[in-house]
């Protein structure tokens, strides 16, 4: 058998496994999404942006078990006062979640928001399929296919507090796919936080359209369940003057792939990605990053971290296109490993491509152990090794941490950071 009749086969079988939902303005945009699947197929290791993540288990029919961590430490954002959905194993909790009311945003579901005529319409799936190019990323448009629900933000305003979407993990072998799409109006602006392991597998793709002067903040918590495995995705674009910023932190989790494409279209458009992961043992964590100057004036940040030991692998590809005319572009790209033993790697492809003349782009990537001058002077002043080490931890991600905007957030971050290394030196 070809590899070619190879992929279209599994691509079918996977297909054949879900149940597309029915009716509905989503419908057309669903039914495009899976004859362009069938086109593309499913991601194999013979795909160049696939090259260093083995995508079976991401593409395989089942989920593979994934245990339930058991655990009694505090929820992530539990002290920040949010407007809580809340999905256990990707099906809506509604005596979880709080009332889906808050000023100067509409909240809905996607799965009961089955109106021919709806403001998502225009979105949904438009942002995917614009990420398309020119990389092809199947999981996210079997996403746009066969999403079974997600939420449906239309932020008019400022909201008083975030919207903070919560992912509970309660069945071994759950496989959940869910789409959100937001809309951020001119002038707006929302703050969206999400936490929690989701499932065994979990596939999550979030469109958010952004109006001029508009902005659009992210935290995300991926949850501590060791053996989950999720491919997130996140399409966004910019109008003139907008922001965007988004920041993950990942601990644990055998394989994540976080990919996120930006679109900048909008003069004086501003985007930050940022991540910090904690890997040990059988870790695989991929951040893999597009963004697109179309737009005179913009500025882009990516700003990577990750800490990996006992055999854990880091990836990082990340690019940033600037198109003819997107002249005063200032795009920054810098993806930094630290390795804790010589068992662990990190793989990394960074990439500029530029056609305009008037620009200032850099990219740097650079793996490296302790800097055992640092942990001598620490050590010399009475600092136990083992806290010596988590203190210089801590000052290496710093720089991803620093991205995000509101403080009481990235004391969040940073407390759940020390509390993963503390538990790992214990």
């Amino acid at each position: 058998m070809s590899a070619l009749q190879a992929k279209i086969d599994a691509t079918e079988e996977r297909i054949a496994a879900h149940d597309m939902p029915q009716g509905g303005w989503s419908m057309a945009a669903r039914s495009e999404a899976l004859a362009r699947l069938r086109s593309m197929g499913l991601p194999s290791r013979r795909d160049e942006y696939w090259k260093y993540t083995r995508p079976d288990t991401l593409t395989q029919v089942g989920a593979t078990n994934a245990a339930v961590l058991a655990t009694d430490e505090a929820p992530v954002f539990g002290e920040i006062d949010t407007l809580q959905i809340v999905f256990v194993d990707g099906v809506f909790d509604e005596a979880a979640s709080a009332d889906l009311t808050l000023e100067g945003i509409t909240i809905e579901r996607l799965a009961a928001a089955n109106a021919d005529i709806h403001w998502a319409k225009g979105l949904y799936g438009a942002l995917e399929t614009n990420g398309q190019t020119p990389v092809e990323r199947p999981l996210a448009t079997l996403n746009t296919a066969f999403a079974t629900d997600g939420v449906l933000l239309h932020i008019t305003g400022k909201p008083s507090k975030p919207i903070h979407l919560i992912y509970r993990h309660v069945s071994n072998t759950s496989d959940a796919i869910l789409h959100h799409v937001i809309k951020v109006d001119a002038d707006a602006e929302v703050t969206v936080l999400e936490n929690g392991p989701a499932a065994a597998r979990f596939n999550e793709c979030m469109e958010v359209d952004i109006a001029d002067g508009a902005k659009f903040h992210h935290v995300r918590a991926q949850g501590r369940d060791h053996e989950r495995r999720a491919a997130t995705h996140i399409f966004a674009r910019l109008g003139t003057e907008s922001t965007f910023k988004s920041f993950t932190l990942t601990a644990n989790g055998v394989m994540t792939r976080n990919e996120c494409v930006i679109e900048l279209t909008g003069d004086d458009a501003h985007a930050t990605i940022a991540g910090a992961s904690l890997g040990d043992g059988d870790f695989h964590h991929d951040d893999t990053v597009f963004i697109t100057h179309d737009a005179v004036n913009c500025e882009s940040r990516q700003v990577f971290k990750k800490v990996l030991r006992n055999g854990a692998t880091g990836v990082f590809q990340g690019k940033i296109l600037v198109k003819a005319g997107a002249q005063k572009t200032d795009g920054y790209q810098i993806s930094q490993s630290l390795l804790l033993d010589e068992d662990s790697q990190f793989l990394a492809k960074p990439e500029l491509e530029i056609y305009a003349d008037d620009v200032a782009c850099s990219h740097g990537s650079t793996s490296g152990a302790i800097d055992e001058d640092a942990l001598f002077y620490l050590r010399s002043r009475g600092v136990p090794h083992g806290e010596a080490t988590d203190m210089l931890t801590l000052s290496f991600l710093a720089e991803a941490v620093e991205e995000i905007e509101n403080e009481a957030l990235a004391e969040e971050i940073n407390e759940r950071l020390a509390a993963w290394l503390a538990r790992r030196r214990s």
